[in-house]
């Protein structure tokens, strides 16, 4: 038997309409969250020059890039 992602409560059954949360309560608290940013996805720091930096770029994009 699976747990609710939100409480820990045993989940029953494939008709529960709030699967794979065990109440509708689990499900608006976990949305919530949701909507609160309050999950985040792991990163790596990244190098600004890394990200700016194009391979192959010529000096005529970078000319193009400049009268922007």
């Amino acid at each position: 038997m699976r747990k609710c992602p939100t409480c820990g409560k045993p989940v029953e059954g494939q008709e529960n309409p709030w699967r794979p949360f065990c109440s509708e309560r689990c499900k608006l608290i976990d949305f919530g969250r949701w909507a609160n940013e309050e999950y985040r996805v792991p990163s790596q720091h990244i190098n600004p020059p890394e990200v700016t930096e194009r391979p192959g770029a010529d000096e005529s994009d970078e000319d193009d890039q400049s009268s922007r």
